[in-house]
């Protein structure tokens, strides 16, 4: 398994994070760094957040984005009207591309859920020519990210269950500082610099926050997805009250916090 995301429905994804994937997109690409005419590649497309926001840039050569996920790939592909945009469904830990073929690898929110986050680093060297840009994303899940962590510390306070979610939810791979920033050192790459990076998700009320995670999207939707009836009825109420946070239902807005990588291929 290389990926340890959970994804039903592709409209529900976006809901959950891939609005928030297309606000961070741009700052991570000023960050990643393009040149013109530049052969690009997306590694955990999803449903394209990265990969059409790379597209507005006129002057890029071509392309390339992948994904573990059938459903992603087959929503990317479905909203794709780019002729230099390739999509095709692909393991981020072999990536099936040639060695030195790209001028950038870039990997947004998606390392943190590969298992073998330093293998998929490795493969992201390996395709990128010497003297190209290897770079990634991934929130902060432990002190970056207020908006989950309300819901993983309500659960907590439910019981062991919700406890055990907050420990895997908060210690995924290479959320901890420094933590990306030595997998690229240790894979040879170099001139490795690290940054943080944030946006704001911004809720119009309740139902817009909860709906995709109660619908079992993401991990977190993956948890609410077990919950017996009462458990479930039970977390509905915590979570609300803990949204309203005692005012009327309405919107709400959480700073969250990426860390991101960038280095250069020897």
């Amino acid at each position: 398994m290389t990926s340890s995301f959970n994804i039903h429905d592709a409209a529900g994804y976006e809901q959950l994070m891939g609005r928030w994937s297309r606000k961070l997109a741009p700052p991570f690409i000023d960050f990643a760094g393009l040149a013109d005419g530049e052969r690009v590649l997306d590694v955990g497309c999803g449903t394209g957040s990265l990969t059409f926001v790379l597209a507005r840039n006129a002057a890029l050569g071509e392309i390339d984005a992948i994904d573990y996920s059938p459903v992603f790939v087959e929503e990317a592909t479905r909203r794709n009207a780019d002729p230099r945009i390739r999509i095709r469904q692909a393991d981020a830990c072999a990536l099936p591309f040639e060695d030195g073929a790209f001028d950038r690898a870039l990997a947004l929110l998606v390392l943190h859920f590969v298992p073998e986050a330093g293998k998929a680093v490795a493969e992201m060297r390996r395709v990128v020519r010497s003297g190209g840009v290897v770079a990634a994303a991934v929130w902060d899940h432990l002190g970056g990210m207020p908006g989950m962590r309300m819901m993983v510390d309500t659960v907590a306070g439910l019981g062991e269950a919700g406890r055990q979610l907050r420990s895997r939810y908060c210690f995924q791979p290479m959320m901890q500082p420094g933590e990306m920033k030595r997998t690229f050192a240790e894979q040879g790459l170099a001139d490795v610099a690290e940054t943080e990076l944030m946006i704001r998700m911004d809720y119009q009320n309740f139902d817009d926050y909860w709906a995709p995670i109660a619908a079992g999207e993401g991990p977190l939707g993956k948890y609410v997805a077990m919950l017996d009836a009462a458990e479930r009825a039970r977390t509905d109420a915590a979570m609300r009250d803990a949204y309203e946070a005692g005012r009327p239902d309405g919107p709400r807005s959480f700073a969250s916090v990426a860390w991101a990588c960038r280095a250069l291929v020897p």
